[in-house]
């Protein structure tokens, strides 16, 4: 399994849309940070090759041509905020590419507001001469993604909930202040985990530094890098900082990820 982080930035990405770079050092280019997505390239168990996206955000089209994506076969999106889903519309050329609308998975709350805000890239009947781009399907807690495997589970998001992904022995956590039990359960015996670590002091939203680093501890993958960085963490900064095995993301960051014993899920 091949999955590559298209960005590892908070909302307003680094810099923000006023060229503000916070305490990121703008001559790093891993300070350079887009909104988070993954793109995950694997086999199903007949090995059919299959790429499966977590989110869609803004910047989507230029991360996906940066990866040099080729197909897309299936949709994950973790909650409906305008960082995770305002490039849906660059879907359009892998749906035309394969034919047919993307299958898409999400918690019903996600795929009611996917459908009330993005009708036109669903409905047959409100896209007009367009053909639909997705099709929405309400995720299982244990389900299967155009032949992929995937354990979706319930993580907090302080005012609302998020859904967090495993695929094989990768873990995906954005977007989370508080992880329950059941979302460790599901994250036992990974190998990788790119988890949420927006800023060194505790935010409302989502995770801090100590507090991920806590949680990585308990889950104990061999590799963890940090997303969702906000413009208070310096890339080098924040890399001296951290044990072994935890590392900062940055876009473009690729994990190349075994299929062995550990794939417990």
């Amino acid at each position: 399994m091949k999955v590559t982080l298209l960005g590892c930035g908070g909302s307003q990405g680094v810099p923000s849309a006023t060229g503000d770079w916070g305490a990121c050092d703008p001559s790093n280019p891993r300070n350079w940070r887009r909104r988070p997505a993954v793109l995950v390239e694997t086999e199903t168990a007949a090995g059919e090759a299959r790429t499966l996206l977590i989110d869609a955000p803004p910047e989507l089209r230029e991360q996906l041509i940066h990866a040099r994506a080729k197909r897309i076969d299936g949709v994950l999106f973790t909650h409906d905020h305008a960082d995770h889903i305002h490039g849906i519309d660059d879907l359009r050329p892998f749906a035309r590419f394969g034919h047919a609308p993307i299958p898409t998975f999400a918690s019903p709350a996600v795929t009611g507001a996917l459908r009330r805000r993005f009708g036109y890239a669903i409905s047959k009947e409100e896209s007009g001469p367009y053909r639909p781009i997705l099709t929405l399907c309400d995720i299982q807690d244990e389900g299967v993604v155009s032949g992929i495997p995937v354990v979706a589970f319930p993580q907090d998001h302080g005012f609302g909930p998020s859904t967090g992904f495993r695929i094989g022995n990768f873990g995906y956590s954005i977007d989370v202040v508080r992880l329950p039990d059941e979302a460790f359960r599901a994250l036992d015996g990974i190998t990788h985990w790119i988890v949420d670590c927006q800023q060194f002091e505790p935010h409302p939203t989502h995770s801090h530094l100590a507090q991920t680093l806590f949680w990585i501890e308990r889950v104990r993958p061999e590799r963890a890098v940090l997303t969702h960085l906000g413009p208070k963490l310096d890339y080098d900064k924040l890399a001296a900082l951290l044990p072994d095995g935890v590392e900062a993301g940055y876009d473009g960051l690729v994990l190349d990820i075994s299929d062995g014993e550990r794939n417990g899920a």
